[in-house]
């Protein structure tokens, strides 16, 4: 059995984009996200069939507001708000999980271990010990500054383990 691949920036914009049904803009070398950092950013951990933390993605909390309203068709105002709030509602963190959750498809590749969403922590909530750690270590990463049309930009970092 191999390990679980790093997805590129192409694959990861295809499965957002095609989860939105709106084009978005990728580029490459954005900052690690940082969930300490200004309004926090969504956590969420991928674990093999053994329960092994196996990869993270992180969503800053425009990232995570802006996606939850545009995969609902909801108006880019009620991102926006969030964003300025500095604080997801309930909804828009919903909607960002279920996004968390279909992104388990670009680490299942033929030969490598099979991985799902364990859980989603939200901005400005204490992460796990075995969690923690992780998020803005030098591993096999991507991190990458988005732009989803008619809603606005977010940064996204994805991480194996």
């Amino acid at each position: 059995m191999s390990t679980t691949p790093l997805p590129n920036a192409l694959q990861t914009r295809e499965v957002v984009e095609g989860l939105l049904g709106r084009e978005m803009t990728v580029l490459t070398g954005g900052p690690m996200v940082d969930p300490a950092g200004p309004g926090g950013a969504v956590v969420a951990e991928y674990v093999s069939d053994q329960m092994r933390l196996a990869a993270l993605v992180v969503m800053d909390l425009p990232m995570a507001a802006r996606a939850g309203a545009a995969i609902a068709l909801m108006p880019s105002s009620a991102s926006e708000a969030a964003v300025a709030d500095g604080e997801l509602t309930d909804v828009l963190l919903e909607n960002a999980g279920e996004i968390l959750n279909v992104l388990a498809s670009l680490f299942n590749a033929d030969g490598a271990p099979h991985l799902r969403l364990n859980a989603v922590h939200a901005p400005n909530t204490s992460l796990p010990t075995d969690v923690a750690p992780w998020v803005m270590a030098y591993v096999a990463r991507i991190d990458l500054e988005c732009e989803i049309t008619g809603y606005g930009p977010g940064s996204l970092s994805v991480l194996v383990l």
